[in-house]
């Protein structure tokens, strides 16, 4: 009798391991899908539009700051908006945190902030400050991703 209750035994302890192997390859497959939706393109991959580029002979200056605990988001846009030809001066962290990205008009130019906020597909927000000598400031939230890069082998 105590050989069949030993086995008894066993069997439950199995089925709770195969549940627990089941659940955690569960787990691993979320993670890695979670991934993948973590690096693709904000708002739905939609990419911004090839026209959202400084017009050529024109000078944007452009400050980038990033309001989110993200390593590096400043630099990533940096990169961004200088590859569709702005002019960016500056570039560095804020305290404030934010959930979505902004684009402020620092300048009397309205056309150039829209033109930075359909590159960034961000809302342009009108707040004059001729002391700081750009044009536009970029505050990067937490919705920003960077576009993927293309792969040079």
């Amino acid at each position: 009798m105590n050989g069949g209750q030993a086995e008894g035994e066993r069997r439950p302890r199995r089925r709770y391991g195969r549940i627990i192997l089941v659940l955690l390859i569960l787990v691993g497959i979320g993670w890695i899908a979670w991934q993948f939706l973590a690096l693709r393109p904000a708002r739905s991959g939609i990419a911004a539009p090839e026209d959202a580029r400084a017009p050529e002979g024109v000078r944007i200056k452009v400050e980038v700051l990033n309001a989110t605990q993200t390593r590096g988001l400043a630099r990533k846009a940096t990169i961004y908006l200088r590859d569709r030809g702005f002019d960016v001066v500056g570039s560095g962290n804020v305290a404030e945190q934010r959930a979505s990205t902004v684009v402020y008009d620092r300048s009397a130019h309205p056309e150039w902030a829209r033109l930075v906020g359909r590159a960034m597909n961000a809302p342009v927000v009108e707040r004059p400050d001729t002391s700081r000598y750009l044009d536009v400031t970029v505050l990067l939230g937490g919705d920003w991703r960077p576009p993927p890069l293309p792969f040079h082998p």
